[in-house]
């Protein structure tokens, strides 16, 4: 693994490490957990082995974000905001 160029910028305020994502109103949500998270996107690994859509919305405390898939690695991926 290569050391960070820069240093990551953590927003103010608790972040829980519990997440839950929102594919559509009547689908059932998927929970996750919050590996990394910065002001521009996140870290999220999959409970098991979940097929994820490209866009859908992350839940996490009382915040809500619209995201896009940008990786994935095995159970992780990789979120923009």
């Amino acid at each position: 693994m290569y050391p960070r160029r820069f240093a990551r910028v953590r927003p103010t305020g608790r972040v829980s490490d519990k997440a839950k994502l929102i594919v559509n109103p009547k689908a059932p949500v998927i929970d996750c957990r919050i590996v990394d998270y910065s002001p521009g996107g996140a870290c999220l690994e999959l409970q098991g082995q979940t097929k994820v859509p490209t866009r859908f919305e992350l839940l996490f405390g009382t915040t809500r974000k619209r995201c896009r898939v940008v990786w994935t690695a095995g159970r992780r991926i990789g979120v923009a905001f």
